[in-house]
């Protein structure tokens, strides 16, 4: 059962992907990440605003919280989709996507921890880079595996959903958007 604050982040396993659709992906995506660019672009200020409302009354808005979680759980999904895991286009704004990105509204938040929040980050952010050059690899040799096999090989896949859980996780954290402290972890909590 998911507890107030956590992020619940998955991906369907693809029994089988395109071996040709590995060569336009990249190509596919770039109306998402146009329109993605701006809403980061928001929900950044959203964030900025939200900080002041959560110093002044401890809580995050209802709207601008589900505003700024829409554009995280579409990044998510379009991220799903470039790195190989989906063949599936993702779909533009929250319609149903084999990706889960779930997160109970958290209600009351600390005041205390927004001025010492980007300094709890920083771990997480130096770990992540080197997992992210790990996973800059495993998705090398899953290209090659899904060209010739047309799967994406079980280990690599998980390895990688669980660097885009652990990533997902210190976003929401850094966005506001959770008080809880993200673990370091690429399963689930």
């Amino acid at each position: 059962m998911e507890r107030p604050g956590e992020l619940v982040y998955d991906v369907r396993y693809p029994e089988r992907l395109s071996r040709l659709l590995i060569f336009v992906k990249w190509l596919l995506v770039f109306p998402h990440l146009i329109i993605l660019y701006f809403l980061t672009i928001a929900a950044g200020v959203v964030t900025f605003i939200a900080w002041f409302a959560i110093l002044f009354t401890g809580h995050y808005p209802r709207g601008m919280w589900m505003f700024s979680m829409s554009v995280l759980s579409w990044s998510a999904r379009v991220s799903a989709y470039y790195t190989l895991m989906r063949d599936e286009y993702p779909p533009f704004g929250n319609e149903p996507y084999p990706v889960r990105f779930e997160m109970a509204y958290p209600g009351r938040q600390s005041r205390l921890l927004l001025v010492v929040r980007w300094l709890t980050v920083i771990p997480h952010l130096v770990v992540l880079a080197v997992l992210g050059f790990v996973a800059g690899i495993a998705l090398f040799l899953a290209w090659w595996a899904i060209l010739f096999t047309g799967r994406f090989p079980r280990s690599l896949f998980d390895f990688c959903v669980g660097v885009n859980r652990w990533s997902n996780r210190v976003m929401v954290y850094w966005y506001l958007l959770t008080d809880r402290y993200p673990p370091f972890s690429l399963g689930p909590e």
